[in-house]
């Protein structure tokens, strides 16, 4: 279901960008290691209709991907941000031509893009998600669990977000940590929705630990192999009975296309960072409900502009399997929103004012503020 659409056009007269560093309720790991914090920048464009907020979800350090946070500076200010400013006036879904030229640097591409698509609907008075065809007003919230200190303590962590109400649980794995994890959270808690997630942990050589995992009736296995083992993936994925998922390999709608060839997936995780932007997200969901694979919207630990974004998104026809978009205070003690995201009922809203639906905390954003640029036209 294509947009059909478009949304206004606005004056872009300025993009401010902002790096955060917000403190998490608790370390978050996974197999290529712990954040204590998050390192995020937060982009604001000036137009003269008023302001959009978009977010660059890199992380400080290049493990999870090659982008972070100052390649995304660096790249946001010096080269994407003045292209958008040298057109005057812009629609949002031309960001995504104008920063063509400029390769990689997806996630700032996809924060400039939702800052201006916000600013965009804002203007309309038009919800992100009636913009992009949420068909529901709320959506499923699963929780990832990072890696714990022991099977034991996993389980006590997966207790209190099953208490909180979190319809799905997602636990981080790596060689060492995964059988015994996973065996610990099924034993523990019997048939709840499980599935694991390795971040390119793994090798073909761990073939027998992965086909082990299939005797405990997972929902999927995220992403095993490297991001450009899409021909490995497709092996694996002949291997096992489990659905296999792919997250980091999936970074623009021609590698879903090539997946989906191959037959390297049977399910797959979308992330509007990962992949440029919501735009290209929808693009990826419309192909793969085509084809009959199922999506679920992954998460990078946004803050509530994110958050609010990607619940839109994760309210589209296709997302048929719950998704990373937890209330904010799983991973944010303070939010730079004034009403963070919360869980209701296992479910999360989705937001129904303009734009991307959520209003600025602006003493937070700025207690937060560890570095600001202004770009002018």
């Amino acid at each position: 279901m294509p947009i059909t659409t478009p949304a206004a056009s606005v004056a872009l007269e300025g993009l401010e960008l902002r790096v955060l560093r917000m403190p998490l309720v608790a370390p978050f790991a996974t197999s290529f290691g712990t954040e204590y914090e998050r390192e995020v920048i937060v982009v604001r464009a000036v137009t003269a209709d008023g302001d959009g907020w978009g977010e660059i979800v890199t992380q400080q350090a290049p493990l999870y991907s090659s982008e972070y946070t100052q390649g995304a500076w660096d790249a946001a200010l010096r080269w994407l941000g003045p292209a958008l400013l040298d057109r005057g006036r812009i629609a949002p879904e031309e960001v995504a031509g104008i920063l063509e030229p400029f390769k990689g640097h997806r996630m700032a591409k996809a924060g400039l893009e939702l800052a201006v698509l916000d600013a965009a609907l804002r203007s309309e008075g038009r919800p992100l998600g009636a913009y992009l065809g949420a068909v529901t007003d709320r959506v499923p919230s699963g929780v990832s669990v990072g890696i714990q200190q022991d099977p034991a303590a996993l389980v006590g962590a997966v207790a209190e977000y099953l208490d909180a109400g979190y319809v799905r649980i997602k636990i981080k794995i790596k060689p060492g940590r995964d059988i015994a994890d996973t065996a610990a959270v099924r034993e523990a808690f019997g048939g709840i929705p499980l599935q694991v997630d390795a971040n390119s942990a793994y090798t073909l050589a761990d073939v027998d630990t992965l086909i082990e995992l299939d005797r405990f009736d997972l929902l999927l296995i995220e992403q095993p192999l490297q991001e450009d083992d899409l021909v490995d993936h497709a092996v694996l994925a002949g291997r096992l009975r489990t659905p296999l998922c792919l997250d980091e390999s999936i970074v623009s709608l021609k590698a879903a296309q090539d997946a989906r060839a191959l037959g390297a997936a049977s399910v797959i995780n979308i992330k509007a960072g990962r992949v440029g932007g919501y735009l290209e997200a929808v693009a990826i969901h419309d192909l793969c409900r085509a084809a009959d694979i199922p999506v679920w919207c992954g998460g990078m630990l946004e803050t509530g502009i994110g958050r609010a974004a990607n619940a839109a998104l994760a309210a589209l026809p296709g997302f048929t399997l719950p998704g990373d978009v937890s209330a904010s205070d799983r991973f944010y003690p303070r939010d730079i929103v004034t009403e963070p995201i919360v869980l209701e009922d296992g479910h999360v809203r989705v937001p129904t004012g303009p734009g991307i639906g959520i209003e600025i905390d602006p003493a937070a954003l700025e207690d937060f503020t560890v570095a600001r640029e202004m770009l002018r036209r």
